[in-house]
């Protein structure tokens, strides 16, 4: 791969502004380093609030972090996948630190350098615009472009038979709520589940809740449609977040509290009633990143009797064994992750960002025609 290499990709010029999708440059790769097309990427909100500058990355930046798509060329020190390999691109570890040893690369020592940082880790970029350096490296990969560079550690091989274009999900957002019911809360079986907000990270976990068979699955939302799709998918029980004295009524529905609940919101409001709604003992997650710096209230006398609060980034997860559990799964037909997708061509990116913004759709995948393709 030598430098010079053009792809397309959108660029965030600063924060606040749209992102222009321009041409750019890929560096030649490192020995580790794997150069994937993408196939498919998707849109999380982590990406919307990295764009209006409440999560650090430098900018002019490109971000994107759940990107699939096929392996075009390797570095020379690659063993682990091969050009024409179909992969799945996750965050970024080091796997050596005590937390990724011990089976956590998910709070790697290392995470804010190695994710947000836009920089490899002797401070070069992976991308260029202009002859100038551009920020990259976004969760490990900027895949909101036709090319990313990633490191092979982060890099989830699947089979080449599988919908490459849909998998990118499986990456961040989802992985977060379904890793978060089946690598954290680990519920019992016939346990009950509150899970406050239904985009993809919610929707994930009502997916994980089916598979772990919670016996009462309560979704709450603002939004109908997807209150809808949640029942559709598992929910036994959904209600509307703007209904008064909602943590009275959800203890109704659940029979007096639940054993567990999902906050993926991220505010004062929602955290307080998602702990509100637990019977005692019972144990709230925590998973809406909302910026660098966001305080919060509990009433401690509410985490007393033994109610619990974590946090949770990416579920806890190893991507290297759990996308394939839920490939494993989904081809199983009991992990009907393609129902929270919609796709969208990367030319029509602004087209997605305004949909997964008035929350018209869960999870918007980009899909790229390249120009072999366009040919063909």
């Amino acid at each position: 791969m030598l430098v010079g290499t053009q792809a397309r990709a959108a660029v965030l010029g600063a924060f606040g502004e749209p992102f222009e999708i321009r041409d750019v440059e890929l560096d030649a790769l490192r020995a580790h380093e794997v150069l994937v097309r993408i196939v498919g990427a998707g849109i999380c909100h982590t990406d919307l609030s990295a764009a209006a500058g409440a999560v650090p990355i430098p900018v002019p930046a490109v971000l994107g972090h759940e990107g699939a798509g096929v392996v075009e060329a390797v570095g020379s020190a690659v063993d682990t996948v091969a050009p024409g390999d179909h992969v799945v691109l996750s965050f970024s570890a080091c796997r050596a630190c005590r937390n990724c040893r011990e089976g956590h690369p998910a709070y790697c020592e290392h995470f804010a350098v190695r994710n947000h940082s836009g920089r490899r880790l002797d401070g070069t970029t992976t991308l260029h615009v202009d002859g100038a350096a551009l920020h990259g490296n976004w969760f490990g990969q900027s895949s909101m472009a036709t090319h990313a560079v990633a490191l092979d550690v982060d890099v989830v091989q699947v089979a080449n038979d599988l919908p490459i274009a849909l998998l990118g999900p499986l990456g961040c957002g989802i992985q977060t709520g379904a890793g978060t019911v089946l690598r954290v809360l680990r519920p019992r079986v016939g346990a009950s589940l509150v899970i406050f907000g239904a985009g993809a990270v919610g929707l994930g976990a009502v997916l994980a809740a089916a598979v772990a068979e919670c016996g009462t699955v309560v979704v709450v939302d603002p939004l109908p449609a997807r209150r809808e799709l949640a029942r559709s998918l598992g929910a036994t029980a959904v209600l509307d977040s703007a209904e008064p004295d909602l943590a009275r009524r959800v203890r109704a529905v659940v029979g007096g509290g639940a054993d567990h609940s999902i906050d993926t919101v991220g505010s004062d409001e929602v955290l307080t009633t998602a702990v509100a709604v637990l019977r005692s003992p019972g144990s709230c997650a925590t998973l809406g990143l909302r910026g660098r710096h966001n305080p919060v209230t509990l009433d401690q006398s509410a985490l007393l009797m033994g109610r619990s609060v974590t946090g949770v980034i990416e579920g806890d997860a190893d991507p290297q064994q759990f996308i394939p559990e839920l490939i494993a799964l989904w081809r199983e037909g009991r992990f009907p992750f393609d129902k929270l997708i919609t796709t969208f061509d990367f030319d029509d990116l602004p087209a997605a960002l305004d949909a997964l913004r008035a929350g018209s759709v869960v999870e918007p995948v980009l899909t790229f025609t390249h120009p072999d393709e366009r040919r063909a």
